[in-house]
């Protein structure tokens, strides 16, 4: 079976929040989503910049690897992970579904 060329992420974003903060399920219009809290107001794209760095940092791929496929004026988004590794949809699924610490 050939590897995957991307990683399609529904994420619901949170901004404003006291502190950034990756993990938990929100079941929205893409389906289960990750929940990923950022300190950006949703001003000017800075939150869904914020949570696509966030969201890079939380898979271990570097930010350039993460795109926005969808969403960008709303808080349900899709981003796409370009090459993702044999193990990054097991630790997608563990910060969404909380059996990740």
């Amino acid at each position: 079976m050939p590897a995957q060329d991307t990683l399609t992420v529904a994420v619901r974003v949170k901004p404003g929040a006291s502190r950034d903060r990756v993990g938990g399920r929100f079941d929205g219009p893409h389906g289960p989503a990750l929940v990923i809290a950022v300190h950006d107001p949703a001003v000017d794209g800075r939150a869904t910049e914020a949570a696509r760095r966030a969201l890079a940092g939380a898979l271990g791929v570097r930010p350039a690897t993460v795109s926005l496929r969808a969403g960008a004026a709303s808080r349900d988004k899709l981003f796409l992970v370009d090459r993702p590794g044999p193990g990054l949809p097991e630790v997608l699924r563990r910060l969404r579904d909380g059996s990740a610490e």
